[in-house]
């Protein structure tokens, strides 16, 4: 059985970060993306869409984990033009996967 890239071991240190995407990110498959990277990195957590446009998302794992997936973020799905990525510390919620949540 192959581990998913970026999982780490039980005894890792864990954070948990809120991550703020805007920009055109609504209507481009951007929380399917998110969601997609997430998992490909063992981050576990959410992602909605928010009233006002931005895309927000609960990632919790690695450090490493959690900062590719921010990087990643700049980025996007193709069709995504990102204006800005602001994270903050964010307490854990329990989670045992990635998923996406309705809009807020």
């Amino acid at each position: 059985m192959g581990e998913r890239a970026g999982a780490v071991s039980d005894n890792a240190p864990m954070i948990t970060r809120r991550i703020m995407v805007s920009g055109k990110v609504q209507g481009v498959f951007y929380r399917g993306w998110a969601e997609a990277n997430a998992r490909q990195l063992g981050v576990t957590g959410w992602v909605r869409n928010r009233l006002g446009g931005d895309v927000e998302i609960l990632a919790c794992g690695s450090r490493e984990a959690v900062d590719e997936l921010i990087r990643r973020c700049w980025h996007g799905p193709r069709a995504a033009v990102v204006d800005g990525v602001e994270v903050e510390e964010a307490g854990a919620e329990e989670s045992g996967d990635f998923r996406t949540r309705p809009t807020l």
